[in-house]
């Protein structure tokens, strides 16, 4: 697993991203973070820098009530700071 990946058309690379649906129908991107995980209550993206598991090291970037969350989806070569594409209204 690897956080940034390299676009074959561009000289920078672009990060791994989340977009996370909520209950409410408003869609959070999370740039960055290539892993995610139950805390308890709440769930945690990660970025952990290719390495294959969440440990000690790994950043956290964002948290989420687990059950506010309906759908998490795992985009790649996704500019920084794009738009979710998915708006539910």
């Amino acid at each position: 697993m690897t956080s940034l990946l390299t676009d074959p058309d561009r000289s920078r690379p672009r990060e791994v991203t989340f977009d996370v649906t909520l209950r409410d129908g408003t869609v959070q991107r999370v740039d960055g973070a290539d892993a995610y995980e139950p805390e308890r209550s709440m769930t945690t993206f990660f970025r952990t820098d290719g390495r294959p598991t969440v440990d000690c090291w790994s950043v956290r970037m964002a948290s989420f009530r687990t059950d506010e969350i309906l759908a998490i989806r795992r985009l790649e070569g996704v500019e920084v700071g794009a738009e979710p594409a998915l708006r539910i209204v």
